[in-house]
């Protein structure tokens, strides 16, 4: 392993049953950490648990039972993030390596200014043997505003930082074709960009973290197809990092990584669905044209909906309701809209500035 890598901890390996912090696993994996930043790898570690933390944190506090949930998740995150960082400072110490903290909102990655700030304010972490520990800021984050999980998070540190690979822990060994319970299921090793697992795994979240392994599953095979490679492992294993470091032959699936990376803007783009301000509609001819890496023209388009602008983000969706592609508008709404159907006009997203969607063939329609 070689290179920088992203390391994202979930809360189910960070907690113990009780939801209280489980100080020891927090221990191991900055062990882990410590080892490979002296083997000369960049670690960035996203890390769940402060939600957690402060939930046990303040267990049995009169009132807190009658929060609702936007206010259960900020007060348990400021007391739990206090906590988790803290920990995290003093066993980094141990190894007098530095570590900081870094909040991100969902704000933060919707315009492409705030997201180089934040890219270049971590790439001046790593150059000074900084390691940057990356969580939600939950204190701030309004349900509408929220990632869907820190996997979703992950995916974006690991796409913004150009990192030759994503490590997701979970508290399972990886991706199996069916429930990991179940006698008959089995460790999937491999998945490769064409493969489609969905169909294996299971919709069910975890008990302490908004995720599950459909969003990791998700997550990884976006990632992948940006060109890096993902791991899924299970974070509980002792020393799994070092052991996927030395090619040891312990459980986890990997997600081939494409075998073209896409470009940083791309990377942006990729994860964009979220802020995309409005839908161009195509027929199958275009939809199919894009595929192979055109860019799209006014005359494939069927529908605009949605009020954008010049270089807002937009999803562009095929007859059957699922999204093709992200990108960005090379025009406000009210062209696309006049020039739509028509041949001759102008592209309204350049290839360049589009990422496909690596779901496409297999996604459900868009409600």
């Amino acid at each position: 392993m070689k290179g920088r890598i992203v390391v994202k901890v979930g809360s189910n390996v960070l907690t113990r049953p009780d939801g209280m912090l489980d100080v020891t696993r927090q221990s191991a994996i900055v062990d882990q950490i410590a080892e490979l930043t002296k083997r000369g790898l960049e670690v960035v570690l996203v890390s769940s648990g402060a939600v957690a933390s402060g939930r046990g944190e303040l267990r049995g506090m009169p009132g807190t039972e009658r929060l609702d949930a936007v206010e259960a998740r900020q007060l348990f995150s400021a007391v739990g993030q206090a906590k988790l960082i803290n920990r995290y400072y003093e066993l980094f110490r141990e190894h007098n390596i530095h570590c900081g903290q870094v909040l991100a909102t969902k704000e933060n990655f919707a315009d492409r200014r705030s997201y180089l700030n934040q890219q270049g304010c971590m790439n001046t972490m790593l150059a000074h043997k900084v390691v940057p520990v990356v969580n939600e800021n939950d204190t701030v984050s309004l349900s509408e505003l929220m990632f869907t999980d820190n996997d979703e998070l992950s995916g974006l540190i690991a796409g913004m930082m150009n990192a030759d690979k994503l490590i997701i822990l979970s508290n399972i060994d990886g991706m199996y074709t069916g429930n990991p319970d179940d006698h008959d299921s089995v460790l999937i090793p491999r998945i490769r960009p064409d493969d489609d697992p969905s169909a294996f795994v299971s919709a069910e979240k975890s008990s302490l973290g908004r995720g599950g392994m459909l969003s990791k599953c998700r997550i990884a095979r976006l990632v992948a197809a940006e060109g890096i490679e993902v791991i899924i492992a299970n974070g509980r294993r002792e020393n799994i990092l070092t052991a996927l470091a030395d090619n040891a032959d312990v459980p986890h699936t990997v997600f081939e990584a494409a075998a073209r990376p896409a470009s940083g803007l791309k990377k942006w783009i990729a994860h964009s669905d979220g802020f995309a301000k409005g839908s161009i509609h195509v027929n199958q001819g275009c939809a199919e044209a894009l595929t192979t890496g055109a860019s799209l023209l006014p005359v494939g388009v069927t529908a605009v909906e949605g009020a954008f602008k010049t270089n807002d983000i937009v999803t562009i969706i095929n007859p059957e309701g699922h999204t093709v592609a992200w990108g960005k508008a090379t025009c406000d709404s009210g062209t696309a809209q006049e020039t739509a159907g028509k041949p001759g006009m102008p592209v309204l997203v350049h290839a360049d500035y589009m990422f496909l969607n690596p779901e496409r063939l297999y996604s459900s329609p868009k409600s």
